[in-house]
């Protein structure tokens, strides 16, 4: 995500802004715990519509009103969080993604890469398996996550049912090539931001952190593999109109999404010069451009490419319905369809920043003072605190440089190498957000899977698409055996002087 930059620090200097509660922090976390906990719920009940979320969040900011002190304290924290340029970043990159993955379906494109994929023989888990290699390759090279997810997503989600590929297994897979450039992308910003915090070189840190990705994604591989494929969605029709449920709405959802399914699949191939469009989004992001500024080149390119091609009309785009009294098109279908997620990211922010506001943080990481603890322990309590501060702060970048300070102090003086610290802050921070329900790249992956639905591919929860993610699962294997084993302590790195300056990286 190299293009997120952290969100401000929300205490100004100069004026206390922290916020008290009654119960003190057990009533701070409680906001926190009833999204997270309603969160859950709704994974757990199969509810993968992202919209079942704003309630919940309006519940944990509700929370947050009564817990507080001072309640107008409070809802000014939680508009300053809201109002942050991350979150607007985010808003803007909603909107415009949503705009190109409608024109991208629209043109025909997907049903050119079913049709691509048919011929080339790549069906159930070598789909599958495709489309995590180009995730890694899109997210190593541009170094953003949810960069990868907007893109790819609604690109190779839809083939899922034409191609026989799980549509869970599929979605984890685009996620597990996202976190897989997360993690190791020398231009993503938690590899900067671990590597800064730690003061140690980015040449060093990379190399030394493709000892423990390259296992995990080995593991990712083998697992799309072997349990991406499942039923074509033809198939599946057919077994449901042989069965019990041969009339009413069942059987005639089934003959629809089977319609859809052999439309796609006989697809014209003309429709592939629509790629260049996600190309050149990916051109810009790996010149190092905005996710903004990128996407809408994209968009631009779409447009132009679909004209010209004969592919879509201009009418197509935008035009004005005067029986419905509104414009309609495609353009604004796709600013609608991403409606769901900026408000979960709005609301989200909003009780985010106004628990950083309340210094919850700032206690529960509060550093000890004792006597000096042994490597392992202190591997464990900064795989702790880090944990603590990604689940609080629900973002990745702010995590680390929340911690940052206080891990490079612990680990300098139990003799832990630089690198090692900067790995074991990265490597946490692309677990939980890539795993958990209640985390924008789970809730966005899940979002993306609505590019499915016209093509009769159902949609997957967040809590489907982080149960399905093999790389950070076997990530966070390789982590926790690395600290109980202390394989990689004892890494060459025989630059650290602990009196430097911070290097140049």
């Amino acid at each position: 995500m190299a293009d997120l930059t952290p969100p401000h620090p929300t205490h100004e200097p100069g004026r206390d802004t922290r916020l008290d509660f009654h119960f003190g922090l057990a009533g701070a976390s409680i906001p926190i715990l009833v999204f997270a906990a309603g969160a859950a719920w709704l994974g757990f009940s199969g509810a993968p519509d992202e919209r079942g979320l704003w309630p919940i969040l309006i519940a944990a900011l509700g929370a947050g009103l009564l817990l507080a002190r001072r309640a107008s304290a409070y809802s000014a924290a939680a508009i300053r969080g809201m109002s942050r340029p991350i979150v607007m970043l985010m808003v803007m990159a909603w909107l415009l993604a949503g705009i190109l993955s409608v024109l991208l379906r629209e043109s025909g494109l997907v049903g050119a890469l079913v049709w691509g994929g048919g011929e080339l023989g790549l069906r159930g888990g070598g789909f599958v398996l495709m489309a995590f290699l180009i995730a890694v390759l899109f997210s190593t090279a541009t170094g953003t996550s949810l960069g990868t997810i907007l893109i790819c997503a609604p690109l190779l989600y839809p083939a899922a049912g034409i191609l026989e590929a799980s549509p869970a297994m599929l979605i984890g897979a685009i996620l597990a090539g996202a976190t897989f450039g997360d993690n190791v992308s020398p231009v993503s910003d938690t590899t900067i931001a671990s590597a800064s915090t730690q003061r140690a070189p980015m040449g060093g840190v990379v190399r030394s952190r493709l000892r423990y990705a390259v296992p995990a994604a080995l593991v990712a591989a083998l697992a799309v593999l072997l349990f991406g494929g499942a039923e074509s969605v033809g198939a599946a029709a057919e077994a449901v109109g042989s069965g019990a449920a041969s009339t009413g709405p069942a059987a005639d959802a089934a003959e629809a999404g089977q319609a859809r399914a052999a439309a796609a699949i006989t697809g014209d191939p003309g429709a592939f010069p629509m790629l260049l469009a996600p190309l050149a989004t990916f051109f810009m992001l790996w010149r190092g451009k905005g996710l903004v500024e990128s996407l809408f080149t994209g968009v631009v390119a779409a447009v132009a490419v679909a004209l010209a091609a004969g592919l879509l009309a201009p009418a197509d785009l935008i035009h004005i319905d005067p029986a419905a009294f509104r414009a309609q098109g495609l353009i604004l279908d796709g600013m609608e369809g991403a409606v769901g997620i900026v408000v979960f990211t709005v609301l989200l922010m909003g009780v985010v920043g106004a628990v950083q506001d309340s210094g919850m943080l700032d206690r529960v990481l509060q550093e000890r003072a004792g006597t000096p603890e042994s490597p392992r322990r202190t591997e464990l309590r900064i795989f702790g605190v880090t944990s603590v501060a990604v689940v609080v702060t629900t973002h990745s970048v702010m995590a680390i440089l929340a911690v940052g300070d206080l891990v490079r102090r612990a680990g300098r003086s139990a003799g832990i190498g630089r690198f090692r610290r900067a790995n074991l802050l990265d490597m946490t921070v692309c677990t939980y957000p890539f795993l958990l329900p209640f985390f924008i790249p789970t809730i966005l992956a899940s979002s993306a899977t609505g590019s499915g639905e016209p093509y009769g591919i159902p949609r997957v929860s967040a809590l489907e698409a982080g149960l399905a993610n093999p790389y950070s699962w076997a990530l966070l294997c390789v982590l926790v055996i690395a600290i109980l084993t202390g394989l990689g302590r004892t890494e060459a790195d025989s630059t650290q002087d602990p009196t430097d300056p911070d290097p140049r990286i």
